[in-house]
């Protein structure tokens, strides 16, 4: 028997994780990681499942610019010749083609031979390459940002996937669609096609399908703050990854607890331990890694740690932290991505902090920028308040007022009421200061109707002895 260190209650020595408290313990843990385990990421790229469904590590993929070009014009050579002959392009040369370009980070010419390859295969009615490749087109849309496209082409992937019984590849396709409408924040759509993928899972005894859906699924189940069922997957997923060797399994399940102890904001302490035993076990392991596959597991720990830290006012600490964060970002993401906007913006929060406005609102211009970039027009609003506020605390009152009517605009296309009648509110308050009554006057006003709309009584007492006040003056 032992004791758990985070309950204090006995258990059992082979135990990975306390059946009292349900938090992972270390035991043998090490000796898992420092094994020749299964270090891939099972998270989901493209060319993630092909033709021939080989898996392949990173570092076995990202090969040399030279031995790629190579390669590229000996296909290139090939569909010269056909070309010339007359005889039918193969479609599989495109695909390998495009695999190439996207394995040197060319994305726009690894699109134009997935779209060559796909009019292809339509050409011969080979449903299944179809499939294959309206879901790479996907996750190549989903890089760049364009995420309707992304969403049609994992829609039509889907489609004749299902048409051909493919429950295997279903499921694949089924979480790029869960993650794609996690990356916009569509939480409904996003555990919906999570909990298909884990019930096909479930149905057809796909065990490690099920695992990776799961952990796939917790990010929603962060945000729904469902921290039990969180709980209960992180633990049974630690346990199947620990039977399984897996390595990044292993320290991913460490990263997920870190961040949900982060969320229940009761035990930082234990979150930061979790994190950092992560970065311990990432460190281990650092030559079995790619510097892809450690930074897309790095990225997470150092925001979260900085996080950890700007509560506890370590901001030097923090700082490091993001910074590592955001290189670790931009290591493994392809050009400008979300989520780089959300590592700096936790920089302009902690520059806020350390009292140096004009650096902390460049930080939420540019994370602003690429939040627009990606469609997150919502988050955009709220940083323009942030900025606003920024420039109200130096009374820059006509900066902070052409900052927040631009935040107006976007949630007045949202058809957000309660932020329209906030910012209305705010405006008031601010042309109070100016001693512009009139104007304030008009936004108290259209506040009122908002709050009015949102049935909102609390608020509507507030706006309504405002307006009496200016209308007595």
């Amino acid at each position: 028997m032992k004791i758990c260190p985070y309950c204090s209650q006995l258990i059992e020595d082979n135990h990975p994780y306390c059946p009292n408290c349900n938090k992972p313990l270390i035991s043998n843990l090490e000796k898992s990681v420092d094994k020749n385990v299964n270090l891939e990421s099972s998270e989901s790229d493209p060319f993630s499942f092909d033709v021939d469904e080989q898996d392949e590590i990173y570092e076995e993929t990202i090969i040399k610019d030279d031995e790629i070009d190579r390669k590229i014009q000996e296909i290139d050579e090939v569909l010269e010749r056909n070309e010339i002959l007359g005889d039918p392009i193969p479609g599989s040369l495109l695909l390998e083609k495009s695999s190439l370009y996207y394995k040197k980070r060319d994305l726009p010419n690894a699109l134009r031979n997935l779209e060559l390859a796909l009019r292809n295969f339509e050409e011969e009615d080979d449903l299944f390459n179809v499939a294959i490749c309206h879901n790479e087109i996907g996750l190549m849309q989903e890089d760049t940002g364009y995420f309707d496209q992304a969403i049609y082409h994992f829609n039509r992937s889907l489609e004749i996937l299902k048409e051909v019984n493919d429950n295997q590849k279903v499921i694949k396709v089924l979480n790029n669609l869960g993650n794609i409408y996690y990356s916009i924040k569509d939480l409904e759509h996003s555990y919906k096609f999570y909990q298909e993928a884990l019930d096909i899972s479930k149905q057809e005894n796909l065990i490690y399908e099920e695992v990776k859906t799961s952990s796939n699924l917790v990010e929603v189940l962060y945000l729904l703050k469902d921290y039990d069922r969180i709980k209960r997957i992180l633990a049974r997923n630690f346990e199947f990854f620990e039977q399984e060797e897996d390595g990044y399994g292993i320290i991913a399940t460490k990263i997920k607890y870190g961040k949900l102890y982060y969320y229940i904001g009761t035990d930082y302490d234990l979150a930061s331990e979790e994190l950092k035993m992560a970065l311990q076990l990432i460190e281990r392991v650092d030559n079995s890694l790619s510097v892809f596959i450690r930074a897309k597991l790095e990225w997470e720990c150092y925001l979260y740690l900085g996080r950890i830290n700007l509560m506890w006012n370590n901001l030097d600490f923090a700082e490091n932290y993001f910074v590592k964060s955001l290189e670790a970002v931009r290591i493994f993401e392809i050009g400008e991505n979300i989520n780089e906007g959300q590592v700096i913006e936790n920089l302009a929060e902690l520059y806020n902090t350390k009292g140096e406005t004009e650096k902390s609102n460049e930080y939420y211009n540019l994370s602003c920028e690429i939040y627009y970039k990606f469609g997150n027009n919502k988050k955009c609003a709220q940083i323009k308040i942030k900025i606003s506020e920024n420039y109200l605390n130096i009374d820059d009152k006509s900066t902070a007022i052409k900052i927040l009517h631009e935040a107006l605009d976007i949630y007045e296309n949202l058809r957000y009421t309660k932020e329209l009648a906030d910012i209305h509110d705010k405006l008031g308050d601010i042309y109070i200061s100016k001693r512009s009554s009139d104007i304030a006057l008009e936004h108290y006003e259209k506040a009122r109707v908002y709050y009015f709309e949102l049935e909102d009584e609390d608020s509507l007492r507030i706006i309504e002895g405002k307006i009496k006040s200016l209308q007595n003056d």
